[in-house]
């Protein structure tokens, strides 16, 4: 669930990784195959998949879980390295609503070909998901943005210097995928209406994803803000990309976990972004949970409205 921090436990690269080289030439399985793996194990058939994200990892316990399905147990599902990812698919009922919710996200600097870190969503999208929440732990480069504070993104910089879509060809899909909306104005509008029912002040702005695992540098942190970021972290963007190629909606909310380099006189560190991520948690549970009540809401009076026509 950590989109912004590298592993700073004291482990050499052998301990930490597996010996197998993780190549960019990856086979992967066909994702309907692995989404009828999901399908055997649960009667439930969710439109809405929440991804979560530090600071969001609290939301699972709120979660009536129905089938819990490791990522090990999944073909294709790369098994999350970093401290404070579960690294597992669960479905179940939030606020009383089907969803499907992933415990957990590997990153591209852990050394995974990007179609790999995006294959879940690949797989959601053949289970039958249409619209997607992701979350992240970010840090906060406009000076409004505080620790603690959660931050819906209306729109990213992709600074990774790769694309999950890059030699990846999917029948039926095109690689040249617009991303003028990608972010979608519906669900925002709801992300919104959920904050002001939780009594969570939610904030907007642009989130800039960069490879890491190293932190930012003061100059790239000011470097960024004249681009327009207004928060930084390692993920999301490759999974808004493979998801807008999918067809689903999408929306992503971060948690201003630290404030970026150069903003604060103290050092980024991993145990400070786990820290405020925990302290968060009752809020970003609050705010997911209203979400989930009013997309389902919304989802039902369109159906009613389409039924009606």
């Amino acid at each position: 669930m950590v989109s912004r921090e590298p592993n700073t436990n004291r482990t050499t690269c052998a301990q930490q990784y597996s010996s197998e080289p993780i190549r960019a030439e990856t086979r992967l399985p066909d994702p309907k195959r692995v989404a009828e793996q999901i399908r055997r194990r649960t009667s439930l058939r969710p439109s809405l998949a929440i991804v979560l994200g530090s600071g969001f990892g609290q939301v699972a316990s709120a979660l009536e879980v129905e089938c819990k399905i490791p990522f090990e147990a999944l073909a294709g599902f790369p098994k999350p390295t970093v401290a404070g990812h579960a690294g597992a698919v669960l479905i179940g009922r939030l606020a009383g609503e089907p969803v499907l919710v992933q415990a957990g996200r590997s990153h591209y600097y852990e050394g995974f070909a990007m179609h790999v870190i995006t294959f879940p969503i690949r797989v959601f999208a053949a289970f039958g998901i249409k619209a997607l929440l992701l979350t992240n732990a970010a840090g906060g480069i406009n000076p409004k943005l505080r620790v603690g504070d959660f931050m819906l993104v209306r729109d990213h910089i992709n600074f990774m210097g790769a694309n999950p879509l890059r030699g990846q060809c999917h029948p039926g899909l095109t690689q040249f995928v617009d991303l003028s909306r990608a972010y979608d104005a519906m669900l925002n509008r709801l992300l919104s209406a959920a904050a002001r029912a939780a009594k969570v002040t939610l904030k907007s702005g642009v989130y800039i994803a960069v490879s890491g695992p190293s932190y930012e540098t003061p100059a790239e942190i000011r470097a960024f803000a004249r681009l327009g970021a207004d928060a930084v972290g390692m993920s999301t963007v490759p999974e808004v990309i493979v998801a807008k190629q999918c067809g689903l909606r999408v929306a992503a909310v971060s948690c201003i976990t630290n404030l970026a380099a150069g903003k604060t006189k103290s050092p980024v560190s991993h145990q400070h972004v786990l820290d405020v991520a925990a302290t968060a948690g009752q809020a970003a549970t609050a705010l997911l949970t209203n979400f989930v009540r009013l997309y389902h809401h919304s989802a039902e009076k369109l159906s009613g409205q389409r039924d009606r026509a």
